[in-house]
């Protein structure tokens, strides 16, 4: 593997970059603090809070994406795990919240697991969940010679659940290997047409599903399960939205999760309030962050509705706050990027998410719970709406800087070429790492 020496990844360079600006950003957070003071809050606390704050990033995100119409793939594209995992380790560099991967099998296919866990080791990466694939067939591999096209853990050939089954198995292996601790498994079964499907047995089929590949991985390893709305199946999908997936999480067992991604749901769903019903029901497995206008857009964290971004950290921050039973969410990014450089959509969804953590971190907890018990709707709303107001970028840039991040990652990864370095280094093949 060829040494890496673009300057976006040593630290000295981007302690450099970081120079001039530092004192902008020191008048900025002294006024903040004194805000901030006001109010009873530690402003340090809340830095050192957010400097710790970490979110995946997946395999798949570092690639242009695409719709069911066009690709337009762009120049440095990552042609296998190992270069995805270089431009991964660019955003980390950058961002400083982003430490560890999340790769997709068999997309990220490998022959030599060793020199991948090393590469990721050197470059400062580990991983986090690993991601199955039944949702497409994959004619060129020859463990999974039967088609996906009518389903895969619920499907009505016994041959191909256990196809689908036997492949989650081996991602939780790989997964192992790796040092990963969770396995998610995200399907595409459902019914394009009405009467294609039989509702009741197909759930029952993915649940017996589920519960082979529970057992199957190791003991230490989580199980997320992942809901979607709709697409593939537009009709009706076999595990649709949150209630389908507790149904199933809590038949399979005490370790299998339900995943919340944030474009998974109907338009105007209250995902906050899916938050706490699922920490309630101690099952919360965590988060892939996104957003989304129409449908499942998977458009940049924080792009359309960064209120409802923060108001899914207040209740994330509240039940860490009063120390929730089984609260162990995972983090990640799960995003598309059709019309931008990738890397630049991960910084800037990482800043976003950031940016609403640590607004959720400013929510007056015993303040708001007092107007909650009183009934004082009017005191409880402005609680939020005062921390929602704040403007963080000091906090959130100190504790980008104070984890070894870029003050201004945009214009840090920009000056240092990574992408035309890369456009002339791999070799163009129209593969690319993006979701079509």
């Amino acid at each position: 593997m060829d040494q890496i020496t673009t300057p976006a990844l040593d630290q000295d360079f981007i302690a450099a970059q970081n120079a001039p600006l530092l004192s902008a950003l020191d008048e900025d957070y002294a006024a903040l603090n004194r805000t901030l003071d006001r109010r009873g809050i530690d402003i340090e606390k809340i830095t050192a809070a957010v400097s710790a704050f970490a979110v995946a990033q997946p395999t798949w995100a570092v690639g242009s994406g695409g719709t069911r119409f066009a690709r337009f793939p762009m120049g440095g594209e990552p042609r296998n795990i190992f270069d995805k995992l270089e431009d991964c380790a660019v955003v980390n560099a950058l961002a400083g919240a982003t430490p560890t991967v999340s790769p997709h099998f068999p997309w990220d296919e490998t022959s030599d697991l060793a020199a991948l866990k090393d590469l990721a080791a050197s470059l400062g990466l580990g991983f986090d969940a690993v991601n199955s694939n039944t949702f497409q067939d994959h004619p060129n591999d020859a463990r999974h010679p039967l088609s996906y096209k009518y389903g895969s853990l619920s499907h009505t050939d016994p041959a191909v659940r256990a196809q689908a089954i036997e492949h989650n198995i081996r991602c939780a292996e790989i997964g192992a290997a790796l040092g990963s601790k969770a396995l998610t498994v995200w399907i595409g079964d459902g019914a394009n047409f009405p009467g294609q499907q039989h509702f009741g047995r197909a759930f029952d089929r993915y649940i017996e599903s589920a519960q082979a590949i529970y057992a199957g991985i190791p003991e230490s390893f989580r199980l997320f399960l992942e809901h979607k709305m709709f697409e593939p199946a537009f009709y009706a999908t076999v595990i649709q939205d949150w209630g389908s997936s507790l149904l199933a999480a809590q038949a399979v067992g005490d370790r299998c999760l339900c995943l919340v991604d944030l474009g998974h749901h109907a338009p105007n769903v209250n995902i906050e309030m899916i938050v706490s019903r699922l920490v309630h029901a101690r099952k919360l497995a965590g988060f892939h962050f996104n957003d989304s206008k129409y449908g499942d857009d998977d458009l940049d964290a924080g792009a359309i509705e960064p209120y409802r971004l923060f108001l899914v950290f207040n209740e994330l921050v509240e039940a860490a706050y009063r120390k929730a039973p089984g609260f162990e969410p995972a983090y990640m990014l799960d995003q598309s990027h059709n019309v931008t450089d990738p890397i630049e959509s991960m910084l800037s969804s990482a800043e976003a998410i950031a940016g609403a953590y640590t607004k959720a971190l400013l929510v007056e907890r015993d303040r708001l719970h007092d107007a909650q018990e009183e009934n004082d709707v009017m005191m409880a709303f402005q609680t939020l709406r005062r921390a929602y107001r704040t403007d963080v970028t000091p906090i959130v840039a100190m504790a980008r800087m104070e984890a070894g991040g870029a003050l201004d990652t945009l214009a840090l990864y920009r000056y240092s070429g990574w992408r035309s370095q890369k456009a002339r280094e791999r070799n163009a093949t129209g593969l690319g790492a993006g979701i079509v």
